[in-house]
C-alpha cells in the first residue's frame, strides 16, 4: 500500500518568511494560481503542450521515461524576455550524473512561452525572488517541461538523486498526474537534519525552493496497475531562477 503525505500547504501571505525560515514553502493550487497571476483556463491552454514533448535523448542510464522542453528567459523588473535558444548545462558539482555535458532540448512552443500568462507567471516569480534577495532585480530563468513515464517499468524524476541545482531559487510545479505511484518529494537542509516529504498530487500545487540551502529529490514512479504502463505519466513543470548569468556562461 502507498502512502501519500500531504504538502505542508501555506497561505500566501506567509510566502516570503517561511522561505526565509524554512528554505521551502508548497502552495495549494488555488494560491498558487492567485500568486502567480494565471487561472484555471491559462492551465488549460498550455496542458497538451505536454503530450508533445520530444523524447530526452541524453540519459545516460539507458532509460527511455523522460521527455523534455527547455527555454531560457530573462525577468528584470516588469520586462520578461526570452533569450535566444541555448544549450542546458550544469556543472559535475550539482548534476554527478548529466553535468558537464551541452545538453540541447527542443524549445518551448510558442503557444506557452509567448502567451500573456506565460509572462505574466515569470514575473510574479520573480519579484518574489527579488524580495527575497532585493540586491538582484534581473534573474536569468530556465524553463523545463518534464513527462515521467513509465513505459520503462519505472520512471525517475531526478535520476541524478537528491541534489541542488546550481541556482539561487527554484519552482516546481505540477501538471498532471496519470496513473502512477511514487513520485514523492523530497526537501533536506543542505548544512543540518531538517527536512520534508510530501507528495505533490493536485495539479497546480507550486513547491518553491531555496537552492543554496535546500536539495531536493523526487523518487521514482511506476504504474498503479501494470497494463496501464504506457499511460502512466507525471507533468511537471520546473523553473530556475539565477543572478548575474545562467550556468556555463562564466558566473
Amino acid at each position: 500500500m502507498t502512502i501519500n503525505i500531504s504538502p505542508p500547504f501555506i497561505a500566501n501571505q506567509a510566502l516570503v518568511s517561511t522561505l526565509h525560515t524554512a528554505g521551502c514553502a508548497v502552495l495549494n493550487p488555488a494560491n498558487a494560481f492567485e500568486l502567480l497571476g494565471c487561472n484555471v483556463q491559462d492551465a488549460a491552454a498550455w496542458l497538451s503542450s505536454w503530450n508533445d514533448l520530444p523524447p530526452d535523448a541524453y540519459l545516460k542510464d539507458g532509460g527511455h521515461y523522460r521527455r523534455r522542453r527547455h527555454s531560457c528567459f530573462m525577468v528584470s523588473g516588469e520586462s520578461v524576455q526570452q533569450m535566444p535558444h541555448r544549450a542546458h548545462w550544469q556543472p559535475l558539482e550539482y548534476n554527478a550524473l548529466h553535468g558537464g555535458m551541452q545538453r540541447m532540448f527542443e524549445p518551448m512552443l510558442a503557444s506557452v512561452s509567448q502567451s500573456t500568462a506565460w509572462l505574466t507567471l515569470l514575473n510574479k516569480l520573480g519579484q518574489v525572488c527579488s524580495t527575497l534577495k532585493p540586491s538582484v532585480q534581473t534573474w536569468f530563468v530556465e524553463a523545463h517541461q518534464f513527462r515521467i513515464d513509465t513505459t520503462d517499468g519505472i520512471g525517475r524524476p531526478t535520476p541524478e538523486g537528491a541534489h541542488r541545482d546550481g541556482v539561487d531559487f527554484v519552482a516546481v510545479i505540477l501538471i498532471q498526474r496519470q496513473g502512477i505511484k511514487g513520485g514523492e518529494t523530497r526537501v533536506f537542509a543542505v548544512d543540518g537534519p531538517a527536512g520534508q516529504r510530501f507528495t505533490m498530487s493536485e495539479p497546480w500545487t507550486l513547491l518553491l525552493l531555496d537552492d543554496e540551502r535546500m536539495i531536493h529529490e523526487s523518487t521514482p514512479i511506476q504504474p498503479l496497475h501494470a497494463e496501464d504502463s504506457v499511460l502512466s505519466y507525471r507533468d511537471t513543470l520546473v523553473l530556475t531562477f539565477r543572478a548575474k548569468a545562467f550556468q556555463g556562461e562564466g558566473a
